[in-house]
This record gives structure tokens, C-alpha cells and sequence, in this order.
């Protein structure tokens, strides 16, 4: 008999107190029977979950088991679920399996937060989408984007959006020695060549409010209907989407748009992180004496970058960008 609680038997433990009269499951599903896909959304704790099967894509809301404690599940992660994995309306099942990943988009708070966080997972490529004007282009919102591309795994494409508001070549012009692809993706421009790139893979979004990344993604994904916004009278639009979300793109594949980002910290990256992303840097970086920062005269005025010519002399430059970039602790807005 329970203290203080009177007579019990055995069905009255089936019930799970202050969750409704619901029964436990006794006979759990095996973790080896687990079903895999592909996270395509989260919010407030459940996870929408698209599943490799024959259909097509069943999609099911999923909870994150107990024995997953804590684990970050992000959009675009691969994941093992089990459970009612019907897809049918108020059914539930379970994460228990979180794959290994490929690549990640990660920030901090800022660039004296410690603690990582990961946006996307998987994503094959990163779209930096960028206004040429209206509102006038940062060079330091796509820096940092690039570094946290380059670092992650994704490999960047800088979108510029509204040419038809100025002469994009010279902001383009400033990229071209990091080998970087930039393309015209306004609404006047054709999206063949960056269809050409997306199609049957994963690709993520990011971009300050206001330049047209949720148009963007309405001429993408045709049914898509994300919502978006004008830009405010001093120069800043209106945070339009505020989770990220992974959409089917018609060629195949998925395109993540991601919710504005009003910091996008580089605590976890360090300088020769980047440097190694870049094959002839990288070599010659080896011989660079202990401590060296990269950035050449007068902070390292033995720095071997300095020994390179001709386009590696030119990448030095823009990756010295880069670094700066990475050293300021000033925030980028979207």
C-alpha cells in the first residue's frame, strides 16, 4: 500500500500523473527498427520530421526521447525516430537517433560568447543573400557569413538581389579572390545558374531582413508563400520569418530558410581555421613562426603569407579581410 495514498494496483501505474489519463506504451519499439530522415522544422519542442520512404516523404512531429538528454536537434539534421511514424494528425514519435553530420552553420551570441550554436546541419551549400542597394550592402554581414561557411563545411554563394537599384560588380569585385561564386538573383534576374548549383542538394539561406531572401525563396519554392517585408524608413526591413524551415525545392533537393539573425558571433573560429581553408595558404602558413596572427606587418612582420605572389598574394589580401573581420568585435544586424 502507498504512504499516505490509500490502495493501489498494478493499472494505476500505467498512468503518467499530471499528463492525462494516456497509457504507457510497455512493449517500446527497438531502436534498431528506428525509421531515418531529415529534420525539416522545430518549434517549441516538437521537431517536423520527413522520412526516407517510398511515398515520398512521410512527414511526422516528433518529441526528442529521454535518452537523448539535451542533444541539439536542428533543421537539416539526419535523425532515427520511432514510434507512430504514420504521419497521421496528433500522432507522435520519438528522435532517438541523431546521425552524424556533414556540415554545420554555426554563431555565437557574439564574438565573446563561448557557447556555440548550431543553425543548420547538412546543408550543402550557404546562400549569402545580399542587396546591391535598398539597403545599401555590408561587406562585413558577408564576411562573416563566409568565414562561418568556410568553417562549417558549406560552401558559399553570395546572392546579390536588386541590381536593378545600382551596379553590383564592384561589391561583387570584392570577393573574386576567395574564389567565391557570386550571382544576380533579383526578381528581374533568371534563376538558372543558381538552380544549376541547389538542385538535389541541401542549401541554407541567410541574409538581413529586407533584401529579398524571402522573395528569394517564393521564386524557389513556387507554394512556399513565406512571408515578406518592406524595408523601414531607416534602412532596415522587418524581421519576416522567425524559424528555420526546410523547404522541397521542385528540381529535388531542399532549400533551409533561416529566421533574421540579429548577431552572428565568431567566438568559436579561430585565425588559422580559416587560413587552412585555402590549400596554397595553408602550406606555406606552416612555416609561420608560433603565435603568428597572419595579419603581416607591423603585428607579424615575419608572417610567411607575405612570401606569396600573384593570386595567392591577392587571396592573402582578402583573407587578411576576413580576419579582421573575424578580430572585430562589431556585430552585424539582420
Amino acid at each position: 500500500m502507498a504512504r499516505g495514498r490509500g490502495n493501489w494496483d498494478e493499472s494505476d501505474i500505467k498512468v503518467r500523473p499530471g499528463k492525462g489519463s494516456r497509457p504507457r506504451t510497455k512493449e517500446r519499439p527497438k531502436h534498431k527498427d528506428a525509421r531515418f530522415g531529415m529534420v525539416v522544422s522545430k518549434d517549441r519542442g516538437r521537431w517536423g520530421v520527413v522520412l526516407d520512404d517510398a511515398d515520398g516523404g512521410t512527414q511526422v512531429t516528433c518529441m526528442r526521447a529521454r535518452e537523448m538528454g539535451r542533444t541539439p536537434v536542428v533543421v537539416g539534421d539526419r535523425v532515427g525516430v520511432v514510434g507512430d511514424t504514420s504521419g497521421r494528425k496528433d500522432t507522435l514519435a520519438r528522435i532517438v537517433k541523431l546521425e552524424e553530420r556533414s556540415s554545420v552553420l554555426r554563431r555565437t551570441a557574439d564574438d565573446t560568447d563561448a557557447y556555440e550554436r548550431v543553425v543548420v546541419a547538412n546543408a550543402d551549400y550557404l546562400l549569402i543573400v545580399t542587396a546591391v542597394a535598398d539597403p545599401p550592402p555590408r561587406a562585413g554581414f558577408v564576411e562573416r557569413a563566409l568565414i562561418a561557411a568556410f568553417v562549417g563545411g558549406l560552401t558559399p554563394l553570395v546572392c546579390l538581389t536588386k541590381s536593378d537599384l545600382a551596379d553590383p560588380q564592384s561589391f561583387a569585385a570584392e570577393f573574386s579572390d576567395l574564389d567565391v561564386k557570386v550571382l544576380l538573383t533579383g526578381v528581374d534576374n533568371p534563376l538558372e545558374d543558381l538552380n544549376e548549383y541547389i538542385a538535389d542538394h541541401v542549401s541554407a539561406l541567410v541574409g538581413h531582413s529586407g533584401v529579398g531572401k524571402s522573395t528569394l525563396v517564393n521564386r524557389l519554392v513556387p507554394d512556399a508563400d513565406r512571408a515578406t517585408g518592406e524595408v523601414s524608413g531607416v534602412g532596415k526591413g522587418r524581421h519576416t520569418s522567425t524559424q528555420s524551415v526546410a523547404l522541397r525545392l521542385p528540381e529535388g533537393g531542399w532549400i533551409i530558410d533561416t529566421p533574421g539573425i540579429r548577431s552572428f558571433g565568431l567566438a568559436h573560429v579561430e585565425p588559422d581555421t580559416i587560413i587552412d581553408v585555402f590549400e596554397d595558404l595553408r602550406e606555406v602558413a606552416e612555416d609561420c613562426p608560433r603565435g603568428c596572427t597572419h595579419m603581416g606587418p607591423p603585428a607579424d612582420p615575419e608572417c610567411k603569407l607575405d612570401t606569396l605572389e600573384g593570386a595567392s598574394a591577392r587571396r592573402v589580401t582578402a583573407v587578411r579581410k576576413l580576419l579582421e573581420a573575424l578580430r572585430s568585435n562589431n556585430e552585424w544586424e539582420m
